[in-house]
């Protein structure tokens, strides 16, 4: 572990801070810290940050309710620079946008990376904007038996695909599966950080049980 006293602060005794999405691994703001306010965030495990215009130290939301809970502070090589891997209570801009980079400036089309979260975005896209012959906004349109319908079909289509162990096969029938899936969960109104926190909150439970197995603790 890195100890503060080796971090380097800046002339004004501030290090940027970059806060990202524990869950999402997004962007979420570039704010700084002085010693002060890091020691504040690793104790109270929440982040606060020194306000450069104000002058003072101000607790990410205290007044909005939008708290960021630290999961991890990492430093950079040099010492000079810090990423907070948060998970949030709610947005993390101002304008109450989920993220403060959400300007795109450029996007190579060739080598626009592909995420989860970015198909999510697509999905829910076609759900608020309707788009003529796009097959999501067509399942939307039809409604969540339809949807349901799909997701039940998807299911057989992998097990069958498995069951002949066809990898190539049963790759793209689950992909099948996740992307109606999505469409379901959007018209749920399912987040990937709901099913994020489930699986998190099953892991914490699982590794208690084995410890307890361990030691034979009831």
């Amino acid at each position: 572990m890195v100890n503060i006293s080796e971090l380097k602060f800046d002339e004004k005794g501030l290090i940027p801070a970059i806060v990202v999405d524990a869950v999402s691994k997004r962007v979420l703001t570039l704010a700084y810290m002085n010693e002060e306010s890091l020691k504040i965030s690793m104790e109270k495990e929440l982040t606060c940050f020194f306000s450069r215009s104000r002058q003072e130290l101000w607790l990410k939301g205290e007044t909005s309710g939008n708290y960021q809970h630290i999961v991890s502070i990492t430093a950079d090589c040099d010492r000079d620079a810090l990423v907070v891997m948060v998970e949030p209570d709610g947005p993390a801009c101002h304008l109450n946008n989920f993220s403060c980079f959400e300007f795109p400036v450029f996007e190579s089309e060739e080598r626009k990376e592909f995420s989860y979260e970015g198909l999510m975005e697509l999905i829910r896209g076609r759900k608020e904007e309707k788009k003529e012959g796009s097959y999501t906004t067509y399942l939307f349109e039809k409604g969540i038996d339809k949807i349901l319908k799909k997701v039940g079909e998807e299911c057989t289509e992998v097990i069958i695909a498995a069951k002949e162990n066809d990898k190539a096969e049963t790759v793209y029938e689950v992909s099948d599966l996740l992307y109606h899936i999505m469409v379901m969960m959007v018209e749920q109104g399912i987040s990937l950080e709901d099913i994020h926190r489930e699986l998190a909150s099953r892991h914490v439970i699982d590794k208690k049980v084995k410890q307890e197995k361990m030691t034979g603790v009831k």
